[in-house]
């Protein structure tokens, strides 16, 4: 089989609405998501076992193991096809999207791996179909399979696409040090409770 090349853009989110945590350890969220043309490359080829392989900017800061979301979609895509024996590819990303910068780059990493093995394993599931698929691998990982502008809900996993006009042109800065998406709720719930326990007295 012909390996697969794919490119998914990074995202911001042009407004971001965080609810109280809930069971589940996630944040009911509104959101708007923008798809920018910032891109990683993601090649995907047979193999005898999965693996992941990462140049390019901020490698060596990317889980290159099972823990690679791209990993995990390839995972998550193989066992909603249950297929068996034949789901190993080799995972080739090339980065551009920074590392922990909130752009999403590991969900455009997944997205593209979801389309890449749609085609190398003639699938043949529909853009819906694959969406659902991303649900269950990331939250932002739908978005990054549809782009454009939409308005997220839930974890973000519930899309409604937005129109949006003319053409934009974005200055983005990123700090010397990266924040991880699961520290920065946790730090919103910890200033929450701060707040709250102020009012209190």
């Amino acid at each position: 089989m012909t390996p697969v090349t794919v490119r998914v853009p990074a995202k911001v989110n042009l407004q971001l609405s965080v609810g109280p945590l809930r069971d589940d350890g996630y944040h009911d969220l509104v959101t708007v998501f923008h798809a920018v043309s910032l891109y990683d490359e993601v090649t995907v080829r047979p193999a005898d076992r999965t693996s992941v392989q990462v140049t390019g900017r901020d490698a060596v800061s990317v889980p290159a193991g099972r823990a690679n979301l791209a990993a995990r979609a390839a995972r998550a895509l193989a066992a909603s096809l249950r297929r068996r024996g034949r789901s190993a590819v080799q995972i080739e990303i090339r980065k551009r999207i920074p590392v922990a910068a909130g752009l999403a780059g590991g969900s455009a990493d997944a997205a593209a791996t979801l389309v890449a093995c749609n085609d190398l394993w003639g699938a043949g599931l529909s853009p819906a179909e694959l969406r659902d698929v991303a649900a269950g691998v990331g939250s932002d990982v739908p978005f990054a399979l549809l782009g454009g502008t939409a308005v997220g809900q839930g974890r973000g996993e519930r899309l409604t696409a937005a129109l949006a006009a003319g053409t934009y042109h974005w200055v983005l800065a990123f700090a010397a040090a990266g924040l991880s998406t699961p520290e920065v709720y946790a730090a919103c719930d910890r200033l929450r409770a701060a707040a709250k326990a102020s009012t209190q007295w």
